[in-house]
């Protein structure tokens, strides 16, 4: 089965005012809605049955969910991005493809366990979160507002704040809907990068701290994501599985494409499936700004990577035909439109089902 699953293929929102989506052939504009509560797009029977034939223990879902020009696809109508930050989640869960996603404004501040428990109450009781860890303990380096590192951080992987700050309120605000609990690390300078035993024994020691998810939160793990190839080594998987945590897998151009990530997930094997793709790779390591000033209003595809999704889609069937659960999440910047782009992952998963029957 390890083989089998994991073989390489060859080959604090402010309102913005979103440009106007090109409406679909069969789709009339709408006004712009003028009231905070926020409407789904009416039920396409399409997708509801699509979603039907999908693993049950498969969530799929979207980097956040605050994007006006999702309107018409999640969105009766469109709202301001501020509107939708404070109240789309609830119309966004109603989406047949969407049973998860990523909180991503935990890395700027930590949230409270309050803060999650809004989130948790908008959602369906089999809706799970993907949350990423605060900065405050998974970036090495204080920033400035410019993003570039100006010192050495203290609390970088500080197990005591990991736990009070991040896990522990994610756990008390979501409860059972925790579904991944992601600390993505930021890249490394490099005379870290010159210690890497040291780094990965203080992310051994965090880890091995943390509280335990499953007396309330069954479906949670805590998965580590990377910002730095040096990290993918026989020695990280050492301290990922002596803790009993796993490898998320990056889809981002810091990183070697998916499958040249596989290894690690082999060595790991068995246990949950976390993903978040973060990035197209042809805007490089550095080209998020660039992917997101060609790509919005994110309502279209723009480029489209259909040998990551077909990756993706084989080891996503792997693990959940396997019975282990699966957590993959999509931005906008990964081909356009997340809500697009999940639908045509979902859609290869499908026809690759299909294909084993």
């Amino acid at each position: 089965m390890q083989n089998s699953l994991f073989d390489d293929f060859e080959g604090a929102d402010e309102p913005v005012a979103a440009r106007e989506p090109e409406p679909a052939p069969a789709q009339k504009k709408r006004a712009p809605a003028r009231t905070t509560k926020v409407l789904p797009a009416p039920p396409d029977p399409v997708l509801q049955a699509l979603a039907r034939e999908l693993p049950s223990n498969l969530r799929l879902g979207t980097s956040s969910w605050h994007f006006p020009g999702w309107a018409c696809m999640v969105w009766e109508g469109e709202y301001e991005q501020s509107v939708l930050s404070k109240h789309g989640l609830a119309a966004y869960a109603q989406h047949p493809l969407f049973r998860s996603v990523s909180i991503d404004r935990s890395f700027y501040k930590p949230l409270t366990a309050t803060q999650f428990a809004v989130y948790a109450a908008q959602v369906p009781e089999d809706f799970r979160f993907t949350v990423k860890a605060p900065s405050l303990v998974a970036d090495a380096m204080v920033r400035g507002e410019d993003g570039r590192g100006m010192q050495a951080n203290p609390a970088f992987l500080d197990p005591a704040l990991a736990a009070m700050e991040f896990v522990q309120p994610a756990l008390d605000g979501l409860g059972h809907k925790v579904g991944a609990l992601v600390f993505q690390l930021s890249p490394l300078p490099g005379p870290m990068l010159a210690r890497m035993p040291e780094i990965l024994g203080r992310l051994g020691t965090m880890l091995r701290a943390l509280p335990a998810l499953r007396p309330v939160a069954p479906d949670g793990v805590i998965a580590v994501e990377v910002r730095n190839p040096e990290f993918l080594t026989p020695a990280f998987c050492d301290v990922l599985r002596d803790a009993g945590a796993t490898y998320c897998l990056g889809l981002h151009p810091k990183l070697p494409p998916i499958e040249a990530q596989l290894p690690l997930l082999r060595a790991l094997w068995p246990g949950p499936l976390v993903c978040r793709w973060n990035l197209n790779r042809l805007h490089g390591a550095y080209g998020y700004e660039d992917a997101k000033a060609l790509y919005e209003p994110f309502d279209k595809l723009v480029d489209v990577d259909p040998a990551t999704r077909a990756t993706l889609a084989r080891v996503i069937v792997g693990a959940t035909g396997a019975g282990q659960r699966a957590y993959v999440t999509i931005s906008n910047k990964a081909e356009g439109s997340a809500p697009q782009t999940v639908q045509a992952l979902a859609e290869e998963i499908h026809r690759q089902l299909a294909a084993k029957r």
